[in-house]
């Protein structure tokens, strides 16, 4: 099966490790990649993080979407950049949720997609 990243000339890999070097790269806090491979078919991998502040999180939203524009040439559907508490970045094989700690805390997304703790790892 071809995902959608593979029928435009990058693999769903590269795309994840493009995404976890420009959250490194603008220090997001506590990533959690999930691996969703056979377990949905929404995407390929999920990414969560921390930014410390409203505006961390959007700077680092922003950055991301505009590197995977210049590199993938791969425009990003994002959604609550305005208020910065979550923003989800969808590239269509990685999802990226890009939170402030209270409210990751508050939704506990890993706990959703990650029912006995397997395939997550800590970046």
């Amino acid at each position: 099966m071809t995902t959608a990243a593979e029928t435009v000339g990058y693999t769903a890999d590269e795309l994840l490790a493009r995404v976890l070097a420009s959250l490194d790269d603008d220090k997001a806090e506590d990533v959690v990649q999930i691996d969703l491979r056979g377990r949905s078919d929404v995407a390929d991998y999920m990414v969560i993080c921390c930014g410390r502040s409203s505006r961390q999180v959007a700077a680092i939203s922003e950055k991301l979407a505009d590197r995977l524009k210049q590199e993938f040439r791969l425009s990003c559907k994002m959604e609550g950049k305005e208020t910065g508490d979550w923003v989800l970045i969808d590239t269509g094989d990685v999802i990226v949720h890009v939170f402030r700690p209270e409210v990751r805390e508050f939704y506990q997304l890993e706990k959703m997609w990650l029912p006995s703790g397997a395939n997550a790892s800590h970046v």
